[in-house]
């Protein structure tokens, strides 16, 4: 799971979304308050991490996703592939029968092995793996492969009869800056408009439903703001900017994000669900 690091002293990408303040790669954020015996992790800018206050946009911008996908996956048994810190498949296993997570990183898979019990957790890839499901989950992670295609094949055939496969990517035309190709994200290979993400998830599923993740609630009031209000002005100017962003950071929640299969092209993220 993928991350875009902020401009330092703007706490916001050039796309109007809330962003932490990038310090030196020696001064890596790290995560508070684990259990006992659970090493924590770093955030490097690769994958997204709870328990990171500063991290909290991201973090809830993905586990929006994950929460809406638990509540269509009840019953099934689940593969969550790259799944990172194992965050997203602890909470699809609230209501899953059964859930695995594929992460090929040796810190994240032991991290998530013990802190998510009621998740199995395997070290592979997910070009290789091997698991019949019924749903399987894969969330900003597409952008980071280099044979998408083959990828997606893969998963079909992973999938039982009547399977789902739930495959998300951010929207280049709201990660990289105006009038640029795609993000400076050191780990992307490939970044999607609405229409390539469609026609890639088609030429492999028989039926695709796209939608996107938008701003919402107070998050879209801050957009709004830096669009219309010259907010990111006025923090400066006014010298409020590090105070207004450690309160309005940490008190994001999944609530300031909506998913919808209207108005793609300034979507956040795209969600497709794919069916064979």
């Amino acid at each position: 799971m993928q991350r875009q690091v902020g401009s330092s002293g703007t706490c916001r990408c050039a796309n109007s979304q809330p962003s932490r303040v990038a310090r030196r790669v020696t001064e890596l954020y790290v995560q508070r308050d684990q259990p006992p015996g659970v090493p924590p992790l770093h955030l490097t800018g690769e994958r997204t991490l709870p328990d990171v206050p500063e991290e909290n946009y991201w973090y809830r911008r993905h586990l929006v996703v994950y929460e809406w996908i638990a509540e269509r996956v009840a019953g099934l048994r689940v593969v969550d592939v790259a799944s990172g810190e194992g965050y997203g498949a602890d909470v699809l296993a609230r209501q899953a029968a059964s859930v695995l997570g594929i992460e090929p990183n040796p810190e994240a898979y032991e991290h998530a092995r013990l802190k998510y019990p009621r998740v199995t957790f395997r070290r592979a890839i997910a070009e290789t793996f091997t698991e019949p499901c019924d749903a399987l989950v894969f969330l900003q992670t597409i952008e980071h492969v280099a044979d998408p295609g083959a990828v997606l094949e893969h998963f079909k055939a992973q999938l039982r009869p009547g399977g789902v496969a739930y495959v998300s990517t951010p929207n280049v035309l709201t990660l990289a800056p105006p009038g640029a190709d795609r993000s400076g994200n050191p780990w992307h290979v490939k970044e999607y408009e609405a229409g390539e993400f469609r026609a890639l998830c088609e030429a492999h599923f028989g039926d695709v439903q796209l939608l996107g993740l938008f701003h919402a609630r107070k998050l879209r009031a801050h957009q709004l703001a830096i669009e219309h209000a010259r907010w990111d002005a006025i923090h400066a100017k006014l010298g409020v900017t590090t105070r207004f962003y450690d309160w309005f950071t940490p008190a994001i929640s999944t609530r300031d994000f909506a998913l919808r299969a209207t108005g793609l092209e300034r979507a956040l993220d795209f969600l497709a669900v794919c069916r064979t």
